[in-house]
């Protein structure tokens, strides 16, 4: 039966499949997959094997909690993978490298290095393995960080010190006074060298990855992003630098200081190395764009997306005859897997979106990890011009169960007159003869956008099945409608976007289905901003109630966020520089006009929104006497990941709406029954 209402329970029983990893000859791809317990609030991840001719997929580990980022050796013949596990009376403190045969039998930890894996890449010969781990720079020999490291987590004093500019991340304080160098480990003594030591290179301190660096073809050369500027910031513009493995030599590929460079992959002869380069330099907006550098060219590189207007998004993955890149980019709210043809530089489609969260290539088969509204992410493999075959099933027993209600996309006459693109979601049975709330739920970014995607936080069709038809405004600002949308807004926030949510609201209200009287709107971080900013400059009464997820409330104080060094950018100066033109974009400014009740929600862990923003929203909001609720969360971050505060968080939204509903409607009748 195909009638069950979805909601959250059934949100935190999907299986979510995260990265993926083609064997060399193609046939099998290994994929990380988590799994979660509510009762036990937490989740699992185990990987599974996948053949790209189909057939039954199989569990290949079982024994870790979190076993992901695996990658497949030069041969075939191993499966390497980061975590945390407990084996021969070890048990791992930082996570690290573990390898296992793709027919299966036991796990075994192929090194330890106590300061942690972060991120690997195999090296050609399949002996050795490069990864990232966070050291102190100016200590040498792993003995040495070893010790350092059983001090400092030994220490009594928990203060964090430091003279950096960059200093957390998200979530997480970065490690102090310590940096990302890349390692070699030698797989069959487990020895472990720092490429780096003795230097001042590193990766970028801002979530160093697995595709921030890569080897050459004949495992002689490592190529790397580095920020070169002494004080490392989170927007500073990355060099490429090339280090060659016997003699030890560091030289700079890239020396154009406009230009941030990132994401190099060798070509597979190895003459060049493709990478991702936007000229921040000339309007911090500007969109990455696929380069490509010749190996001895002395410094020289060509752009070769220039013209076509879409940001690129790293990984880039070469063709096997080198002929074509693949890479993910936005397209009017959906992603796309594209082929980039070198030679008449020219993109096609190679997997259609839904979004394509992620994916793989080798020899001639493409393997893709994509969701879509009204789905899951999905296993697909594709060969040549022939359909893409799905490989796994894991949700369909669940999303059979589920009744699900229609998604729509509209165009609607937005700012300035132009085309402004707005997703709908409808609930189940939604019938045009009768009468609905509506909910905007607004994303976050800006430079962002609401897409084809399923959506495990802001699920749009949980929303629906308690009766809402669902609106989502791809706003002026957002990402995939080209670089002009996307950067109109900059120096003036709220002003298109408000326009276009507005618009959206008219076209919604003119429906004869539509309760003119049910309209709310939420939103989380940007989306959660401009929820307080319509507070302020919206009539009442307009929405009923508004519901602000870790937004933005006061651009001063938002000095206090983890990416500060953006803000003079995007609003135009520095709040110092122009205290006025600061304020005239925050919300705060407009407090006195904010009447409509409001849910405030917020995680201290948020270092992008430090929640000071949300409890001086809500503090405002009930010194005014306005109506307002406080869910705050003492172990999230921007985002809301435990499934048992993920089912409390729908909980109080719903609540909140339920309760400022001016038609006190039964959700009982208007909702799919059970």
């Amino acid at each position: 039966m195909t009638n069950l209402r979805i909601d959250v329970d059934a949100l935190w029983k999907f299986e979510r499949v995260g990265a993926v990893s083609l064997s060399p000859d193609g046939a099998q791809v290994v994929c990380s997959v988590s799994r979660f317990s509510m009762e036990e609030n937490q989740g699992h991840s185990q990987l599974w094997l996948l053949s790209t001719f189909g057939g039954a997929a199989r569990q290949l580990t079982h024994c870790g909690e979190k076993d992901g980022q695996p990658a497949w050796s030069p041969d075939g013949t191993q499966i390497a993978f980061v975590a945390k596990r407990e084996q021969q009376g070890q048990k791992d403190e930082t996570p690290q490298l573990y390898a296992i045969a793709p027919d299966g039998g036991e796990a075994r930890r192929i090194g330890h290095y106590a300061p942690g894996v972060e991120g690997f890449k195999w090296l050609p010969d399949g002996k050795r393995i490069a990864f990232i781990a966070w050291v102190w720079p100016e200590l040498k020999g792993t003995k040495v960080q070893t010790k350092r490291l059983k001090e400092f987590n030994e220490r009594k004093a928990t203060g964090y010190a430091t003279s950096e500019a960059q200093y957390r991340f998200w979530d997480h304080q970065l490690p102090m006074s310590r940096v990302p160098h890349v390692h070699v480990l030698d797989v069959a003594s487990g020895r472990v060298t720092d490429l780096f030591e003795g230097t001042a290179f590193e990766l970028p301190r801002a979530d160093p990855n697995a595709n921030g660096f890569d080897i050459s073809p004949d495992g002689l050369h490592l190529v790397f992003a580095h920020d070169p500027q002494p004080h490392k910031r989170i927007d500073n513009r990355k060099a490429l630098i090339e280090l060659n493995l016997r003699s030890g030599k560091f030289e700079a590929l890239t020396k154009d200081p406009d230009w941030d460079f990132g994401a190099p992959r060798y070509s597979p002869n190895g003459m060049h190395i493709a990478c991702v380069a936007s000229n921040t330099g000339k309007r911090h907006t500007a969109p990455s764009q696929v380069a490509l550098l010749k190996r001895g060219g002395k410094g020289a590189w060509q752009l070769l997306s220039d013209t076509w207007d879409h940001e690129v998004d790293g990984p880039l993955r070469w063709a096997a005859d080198a002929s074509a890149l693949f890479f993910s980019a936005e397209e009017r709210g959906r992603n796309h897997l594209y082929r980039y043809a070198i030679a008449s530089r020219s993109a096609s489609i190679a997997v259609h979106g839904g979004w394509v969260q992620g994916f793989d290539v080798a020899s001639d088969v493409l393997v893709t990890v994509a969701d879509s509204l009204m789905h899951p992410a999905r296993v697909h493999a594709t060969r040549d011009a022939a359909a893409p075959l799905r490989l796994e099933h894991f949700n369909d027993a669940l999303l059979a169960g589920l009744r699900l209600g229609e998604c729509e996309e509209i165009t609607l006459k937005g700012a300035n007159g132009e085309p402004v693109q707005m997703w709908l979601t409808y609930p189940p049975r939604f019938s045009a003869k009768k009468k609905y709330p509506v909910l905007h739920s607004i994303h976050g970014g800006p430079h962002a956008a609401a897409g084809d995607t399923f959506h495990y936080r802001w699920n749009t069709h949980v929303f629906a099945a308690q009766g809402y038809v669902v609106a989502c405004v791809n706003y002026h600002g957002s990402s995939g409608f080209g670089h002009a949308f996307l950067d109109s807004i900059t120096h003036r926030w709220g002003e298109l976007e408000l326009q276009d949510i507005e618009a959206g609201t008219d076209w919604l209200l003119r429906k004869p289905w539509t309760e003119r009287s049910r309209v709310f709107a939420a939103g989380g971080s940007y989306g959660g901003y401009m929820v307080a900013w319509m507070n302020g400059q919206l009539r009442p009464g307009r929405y009923q109630a508004y519901i602000c997820h870790a937004g933005c409330f006061d651009w001063t104080a938002m000095f206090s966020d983890d990416a500060y060094t953006w803000h003079a950018k995007e609003l135009g100066a520095w709040y110092w520089e122009d205290p006025a033109k600061v304020q005239a974009q925050s919300p705060s400014t407009f407090a006195a006009a904010m009447k409509t009740p409001t849910l405030v929600i917020h995680g201290a862990l948020d270092y992008r929104v430090p929640d000071q923003q949300g409890l001086a929203y809500y503090n405002t909001l009930k010194a005014k006497d306005v109506q307002a609720r406080l869910l705050w969360f003492p172990d999230e971050n921007h985002w809301v990941l435990k499934p048992r505060n993920s089912k409390l968080w729908y909980g109080e939204f719903f609540d909140w709406l339920k309760t400022h509903d001016k038609a006190a409607w039964s959700v009982k009748a208007k909702r799919a029954p059970r």
